[in-house]
């Protein structure tokens, strides 16, 4: 099993950054891509970036060109750097994993909001 830990949510102005983690512990050795998701009231979860372990990346076009993910090489640390908020960014962040084969564990998720 894998446990996921969130930590950086906050309440920021518009334009302004923020920086979020995820830490995995357990069985770390097999976690393959990681990502993070997001869901604002009302809305459905929504993917927003990930990277492969492979060191591939996908961004949501919603922030590309803002949001930059990242994870350290023991794979236990996802990064995911928020620049630029808009206030339609406003939702719960969830770190996810992929643990292989195919098992995929999430975080208690995050809270961010931005103000105008």
């Amino acid at each position: 099993q894998v446990h996921l830990m969130e930590s950086g949510g906050g309440v920021v102005q518009a334009g302004g950054s923020l920086r979020l983690s995820c830490v995995a512990s357990g069985s770390i050795s097999s976690i393959d891509a990681m990502g993070w998701y997001r869901q604002a009231p009302g809305k459905e979860r929504e993917l927003v970036a990930t990277v492969s372990s492979g060191g591939d990346f996908f961004y949501d076009d919603s922030v590309k060109g803002r949001f930059t993910i990242s994870r350290n090489g023991a794979k236990d640390t996802l990064t995911l750097q928020m620049n630029k908020l808009k206030l339609e960014d406003t939702a719960i962040y969830y770190c996810n994993v992929l643990q292989l084969p195919s098992t995929f564990y999430w975080g208690q998720g995050t809270q961010v909001t931005v103000s105008s």
